[in-house]
Order: C-alpha cells, then sequence, then structure tokens
C-alpha cells in the first residue's frame, strides 16, 4: 500500500472512461439508507445497546455565571443502581478541549460561565436511576452578575474578564481603499440576527465500550471523528490510537455536532466503571448541549453614484460567542471577508469583534459567519435601490462580481462568478398570480387553516437576494482529506471498497462516494466501509467541503488504482497504458475497443491505494488590513426570489414562492443537490419568520419544540430550483460546495419581500408578527 498526497488532476469527463456503468457521475442514484430512513428502520446513535450497558447523565449548572465553592457527591453515590458519580477532579487528563482554542472545560472546576454547563457526570444501570442521582449530587453556587451584552464586553473593560484574555475572543479589521470617501446617496442600518438553533432531530447520543488495551470505543454521531479523537485523547490522558471512533447514524447535524458534547463524558463513565456506557440528550438538555448560530448586531452604511455603482461599504459587526470561543475566530473571518457581499465596492472598512459572554456557547451552524452579514447587506441594497429609485435587481447585477474580479481582502476570484446570471434566471421564472380567480383558499393564506383571513389586510410583496459563501476552511489550515479504496473480484465481479472518515450527516456521501468510484473504476459494485478513525483524518462534515476535498480523495486513490491496473493490462497485452481506460467492469482500448474483462486483469489479487487530497493553500488574514492573496478556497453563489403574503392586521406571514438560482460547478448527483437546495432554504426560512433561540439574562427561555418553532412541510412553499454548472477548474470534476449557500439567501430574500408588502424597516430576524404590526422595530 502506497500514501501520497497530490493536488488536483486534470478532470477526466464521464464519457471519456466509457458510458458503460450506471450510477456515475451526473446521474442520481438512490440513496443506500434512504428506505431504511423512510420506513423508520434506520439505526441512529440513540438506538445503540450493548450487554451490561449503564447508562450516563451530566449534573448542569442552573446558573448562566457563578462560582462552585462545593461540590458533595456522596449522597449520589449511595444511591442504589449508581456505579459512578465523577467531577473534574476526575478527569483522566487535561480538563480542557475546544475546536479553535483550547477553553472549554470538560466538567466545570471554580467557576461556570453558562446556563447548562456540565458540572458532575453519573452513571447507573437505568436512566431514571441516573437522573435522580443527579438531584443528589450537592453543589453550592456562589451566584455572579452575568455579562450579557456582547458589544460592551467588547470594549468595556469594566466587565468581569470571562477568560484569562479578555472578553474579546477576535478582532478583525478590513480595508481597502479610502473608506472615508464621500458617496452621492448613502444608505445606512442597524441589523440584528437572534440565535438560532440547528434543531436536528437527533439529539446527541452514543456508545462508550471500554477496551482490553486500556482504550475506549465509541459509537457515536458526530461531524468529525479525528477532531474528536484529538481533543478526546488529552482530555483521556489517552495516545490518539486507543482513542477509536466509529460513526452511527446520525439525526441531522448543520453545524452542532462539530463541538463536543457527551464524547469525553461517556468514555470517562466508561473508562471508571469497565461497563458500556450509552448517553442520550433529551430536548431540552439538547438545546443546552451544543452550540448555537451567533446572534448579531451590525451597523452599515452604504454609499452610491446617482447612477447606482457602489463607492464604498463601511460596517461594524458584534458577535455573540457565548461563554467558550468554539468556531468565533472563524464567524469574524468570514464575516469581515465576506461582508460586502458579491459585489465590487471600490471602499472597504468593516470590523467585527467576537466576544465571549455568559450567554449559551455559539459555534457552527450552517452558512457559518455569512448568514448574518448577508442580512445586513442585502436589506441595505434594497433600501440603497429604494433612495435611488432604481429596480433592486438592476442595481445588484450593475454592482455584481465576477470571474477576475478583486475582494477587499485582495483575493482575485479565479473561478465562474455568474451572480448577474443567477439573478437573471430567477428574474425570467414566471410569477404566481395576484389576482385569484375563485373564492380564497385558506390553506394558502397568512394563518393556513386557522382561519384567520379569507383575503381581508392581505398584501403581497416580492424581494430578491444574491449571495456568496466560501467552500472550505480557510486562512491557512491544511484542509485536507484521505481515501482508501480497494478493488478486487467477489462473487465473480470487480467490486471496489471505499473507505473514508468523512462523516455521513445527511449530505449524500453515501451516494458521491459511490459515484465517483464507478465513474473511475468502471465498476457497478461500490461498497462504503464503516466510517471511523481506522484510515486517515477527513476533516469536518461542514463549511460544504466534503464533495470537494474527500471527493478529490477518493477520485485521486481510485486513480491509483486504475493506474495499477491498466498498468497491468499494458504489460500483459502489448497495450499504451495512456491509451486504455475501465468502462463496465472491461479494460477498453481507445483505438481497438475492449481488451479484456477486469476480472481476468485482477484475478486473486487485491489493488489497495490511500491517497490524500490538498486543495490549493490558503493564507491568514492580515490582523491590520485584512489582506490576503488567497483568505478562502473557493466561493459558491446563490440567489432567491421569495414571493410573500402579509397579514397587516395580525403580522402573519405565508411564502408564497421561494425559487432559487444557484452555481453548483458540477452536480454529481442532481437530486440531492436539489434536495440540499430545498432543505437550506427550509432553514434560511426558518431564521427569517420563526426560528429564535429567546435568551434573557443568560438564560434559554425557550428549550424545546414546543416554544423553538422550526418549518413544517405545510410552512414550505413550492420552489423552482435552477442550477447551474459553470465549473471551478481547480475543484475535482469543477465541483463547488452546495449546502451552506442557499440558506444563506433564502433569509434576506423573503425579508426583502415582507418589505416590499409593507413598506416596513424589519431590521432584525426573525420578523415576528409584533415587528409587521408596528409594536416593535
Amino acid at each position: 500500500m502506497t500514501r501520497q498526497t497530490s493536488r488536483t488532476s486534470p478532470a477526466r469527463a464521464p464519457q471519456d472512461l466509457g458510458e458503460l456503468v450506471t450510477g456515475g457521475i451526473g446521474t442520481s442514484p438512490a440513496r443506500p439508507d434512504g428506505t431504511l430512513k423512510v420506513l423508520g428502520e434506520y439505526a441512529y446513535s440513540s438506538d445503540l445497546w450493548a450487554q451490561d450497558m449503564l447508562w450516563g447523565a451530566t449534573l448542569r449548572s442552573p446558573h448562566p455565571h457563578a462560582r462552585i465553592r462545593a461540590v458533595d457527591i456522596g449522597p449520589a453515590l449511595a444511591h442504589p443502581g449508581v456505579y459512578a458519580v465523577l467531577t473534574h477532579e476526575d478527569v483522566p487528563g487535561e480538563n480542557v478541549y475546544g475546536l479553535k482554542i483550547a477553553d472549554t472545560p470538560v466538567l466545570a472546576e471554580d467557576v461556570v460561565r453558562y446556563e447548562g454547563e456540565p458540572v458532575a457526570l453519573v452513571a447507573a444501570d437505568h436512566p431514571e436511576t441516573a437522573r435522580r442521582a443527579l438531584d443528589e449530587i450537592v453543589v453550592d453556587y456562589e451566584v455572579l452578575e452575568p455579562v450579557t451584552d456582547p458589544e460592551r464586553a467588547a470594549h468595556d473593560d469594566t466587565l468581569p474578564r470571562l477568560h484569562p484574555g479578555g472578553n474579546v475572543v477576535r478582532h478583525q479589521p478590513v480595508v481597502k481603499g479610502d473608506p472615508d470617501t464621500g458617496a452621492d446617496v448613502v444608505v445606512s442600518g442597524v441589523y440584528t440576527v437572534g440565535m438560532q438553533d440547528q434543531a436536528f432531530l437527533g439529539p446527541e447520543s452514543g456508545l462508550a465500550v471500554p477496551a482490553e488495551d486500556g482504550g475506549v470505543d465509541l459509537f457515536l454521531a458526530t461531524q468529525w471523528l479525528h477532531g474528536d479523537r484529538a481533543q478526546m485523547a488529552r482530555a483521556l490522558g489517552l495516545p490518539p490510537e486507543k482513542v477509536r471512533l466509529t460513526m452511527s447514524g446520525v439525526g441531522g447535524a448543520f453545524g452542532g455536532r462539530e463541538d463536543l458534547s457527551m464524547q469525553i463524558h461517556s468514555c470517562m463513565l466508561a473508562l471508571r466503571t469497565g461497563r458500556p456506557v450509552k448517553m442520550v440528550y433529551g430536548r431540552q438538555e439538547s438545546f443546552h448541549g451544543h452550540v448555537h448560530r451567533h446572534p448579531a448586531t451590525m451597523y452599515y452604511e452604504h454609499g452610491a453614484t446617482k447612477d447606482g455603482r457602489l463607492v464604498f461599504v463601511r460596517a461594524r459587526m458584534y458577535f455573540d460567542g457565548g461563554a467558550y470561543a468554539s468556531k468565533t475566530p472563524v464567524v469574524v473571518g468570514n464575516a469581515t471577508s465576506l461582508g460586502t457581499g458579491p459585489y465590487e465596492v471600490p471602499h472597504v472598512r468593516i470590523e467585527a469583534w467576537g466576544v465571549y459572554t455568559n450567554n449559551p456557547p455559539c459555534g457552527a451552524m450552517r452558512g457559518l459567519g455569512a448568514v448574518q452579514p448577508a442580512f445586513a447587506y442585502e436589506s441595505q441594497m434594497d433600501k440603497l435601490a429604494r433612495a435611488l429609485d432604481m429596480d433592486p435587481v438592476r442595481l445588484r447585477r450593475l454592482n455584481a462580481v465576477a470571474q477576475g474580479s478583486v475582494l477587499h481582502t485582495g483575493q482575485v476570484l479565479d473561478s465562474p462568478a455568474p451572480v448577474a446570471e443567477l439573478l437573471e434566471r430567477l428574474e425570467k421564472l414566471p410569477l404566481p398570480p395576484r389576482e385569484r380567480t375563485g373564492p380564497a383558499d385558506i390553506r394558502e393564506m397568512p394563518g393556513g387553516v386557522s382561519n384567520t383571513t379569507h383575503g381581508e389586510g392581505v398584501v403581497r410583496g416580492v424581494g430578491y437576494s444574491v449571495v456568496m459563501k466560501n467552500v472550505s476552511y480557510a486562512e491557512g489550515v491544511d484542509d485536507y482529506s484521505t481515501a482508501r479504496v480497494r478493488l478486487q473480484v467477489i462473487g465473480g465481479e470487480p467490486a471496489a471498497l471505499v473507505h473514508t472518515a468523512a462523516a455521513e450527516v445527511g449530505q449524500g456521501l453515501v451516494t458521491v462516494h459511490q459515484q465517483i468510484a464507478r465513474t473511475e473504476l468502471g465498476v457497478e459494485r461500490v461498497t462504503l466501509h464503516a466510517t471511523d478513525t481506522d484510515v486517515g483524518d477527513a476533516g469536518s462534515s461542514s463549511a460544504s467541503r466534503q464533495t470537494y476535498v474527500t471527493g478529490g480523495a477518493v477520485k485521486n486513490a481510485c486513480e491509483a488504482v486504475r493506474a495499477v491496473v491498466l498498468g497491468r493490462a499494458a504489460g500483459r497485452f502489448g497495450e499504451d497504458p495512456a491509451g486504455l481506460s475501465l468502462a463496465g467492469g472491461k479494460v477498453v482500448s481507445r483505438t481497438t475497443g475492449v481488451v479484456t474483462d477486469l476480472v481476468d486483469v485482477l484475478g486473486d489479487d487485491v489493488i489497495e491505494e490511500t491517497r490524500e487530497y490538498h486543495h490549493l493553500p490558503t493564507h491568514p488574514m492580515d490582523p491590520e488590513t485584512g489582506h490576503s492573496p488567497r483568505v478562502h478556497v473557493q466561493h459558491a453563489y446563490s440567489a432567491h426570489r421569495a414571493v410573500v403574503d402579509v397579514d397587516t392586521e395580525l403580522g402573519l406571514v405565508k411564502v408564497v414562492r421561494l425559487d432559487c438560482a444557484q452555481d453548483v460547478g458540477k452536480a454529481i448527483n442532481p437530486d440531492a443537490v436539489a434536495g440540499q437546495i430545498h432543505g437550506g432554504s427550509a432553514q434560511g426560512l426558518g431564521l427569517a419568520l420563526m426560528e429564535e433561540i429567546k435568551v434573557e439574562d443568560g438564560r434559554i427561555r425557550n428549550p424545546s419544540f414546543t416554544d423553538y418553532l422550526i418549518p413544517t412541510i405545510l410552512d414550505m412553499p413550492p420552489m423552482t430550483v435552477d442550477v447551474i454548472e459553470r465549473a471551478d477548474p481547480n475543484a475535482p470534476y469543477g465541483v463547488r460546495g452546495v449546502g451552506e449557500p442557499p440558506t444563506i439567501s433564502a433569509t434576506p430574500a423573503i425579508v426583502n419581500a415582507i418589505r416590499d408588502a409593507t413598506g416596513l424597516e424589519l431590521t432584525h430576524v426573525p420578523v415576528a408578527p409584533e415587528h409587521i404590526c408596528g409594536l416593535e422595530p
């Protein structure tokens, strides 16, 4: 077996590899797990079971900010059925972890910094026993005043320092040209985004099993196996090879599984008791047990010439990271580097602060760091269009970036950037008729079947937005992935086995990796190895990166396997290997046709190759100017047009249509691409109209799906999805990330449509009925 690193090789079109294989790139094979999921028979991580299994539970702080004076675990230990009670004193290794900054305690020591912070652990023979034992742990708290205002936390040195380095996690300015220059027309606004939850339906869960070698095996739902393992090994005081992770069924992720939750805790309990330990969060605990989207306050000012050319953008942004850093540094970097949107702007000054508070921790969520500024800059573009008396789509097209544009960070867009084309395509789509030809159908009215209106007080609006989002990690991160591919004969036919550590969290890797292997190796039968840490790192299933990066690794490994096979065939039949390919289970010559069956070349041998894929290098932003020759690997572009009906008396909104145009570079699986766009649009709709974690004085007031509302199928409107493919020459097959951009562009399009209908400013999302009825701004 060989191992090497390589960059992208020139893409081989599927027709170059023969069209005798089905289910390859550009087709839409069914998900192998689809039927089981639809029937309710799919095994998720919460379904795991083991002989002699114990149940783990977590004691969490009831206070946003408090000093721990004492913890008495004696009564809990004496409870029948309890096998272990652990505190920070029982952490075997370092009592700290973190994705970017190691600042999060495994278990709180002398202070708690948010409501819900883990303080102690219990293992018992029944989940109810474990919960009752938690009630018997006595913690003596000295309650402290919480820091809850992120803008004040960024600048007020008189506030308590929540961490040794102060309350600012990252401050990043970006400056281009002369930001103090004037303009003919200037518009400004202050925009706020509420705290959104990933709202995955499968709560945090997993099963830890102690091993004979003193290590531990963890079966769980996560987004990054190797990232988890690295943090866990330090906390458990074990070498990484003794911490083995295997993916179990994931019930949604959207960024909420990037940070650790029960991983270290379950392993600590398993190692202490010597028995398997299962942990499953309830919904309320899940709301406290994972990070959320950063709330933001953003001050924006746009200046333009009389004919609509942007002159300057000036902005200040504040992101509430909560108690610990998580992805706050990345959010600040993304927000500032993407903060002008997909527009040419000669003069820019943007500053962003990511800060610590005693609010719930915030981290990764779909559209990381791009969702918040997109709401602000797209609101500003509509406001500017009104000030100029110009069509808002025309204004956007006039200022749209294109290939060759230089962003305010100094990065040159070196691949297609079809921003104007996306807007043109949306404009050409037919609009739903404004006038009804018959009686109103209350199911199509704001308020739906609640029968709140039959059309009285209902007005219609149309809104557009277009956004850009980075793909993969940025600012100098070596964002690589690894794949191992095996080719052999099984049951008389050639079969491939693909092994990666890339987490399938619903985005469709289960078909993508098979499609790539079928295309590159010309075989029908492709199996995916269990996803675990027995193969090299694949990075996180986030940042819309896995099809790009792990797809590239699978492609590289397949090419290496193919080279061995074709080399053998060329030697045996006197052919030039450069003129051979694999298709339909056969070795095919470009000049003479079929040479031989692949089965005959393989015989009893197994050909296995492991390869990495590394994309083009990126570079950190200058801490003073924000400049960098390449902040991001790639950019993706998405546009939405929303049509809404608004009941102005009750403040209710019905999204009538939510059409989307998006450049995906290359649609590996067209049906899956459309599904990702539908799903991303649904989360954008949720942020626009209903999803907000209400936090008061550091406490979550609505930690349930009774009070935290997410869109249902009845809230989702009809959608036309217009997918275009403008290949990125630097990416495998030309792909672009798909999953995040539609989440970003859906929200401002909907809010712009509500503004069009009502004439209201609407500076906060989600837009609530009281905002429309004039009770709040």
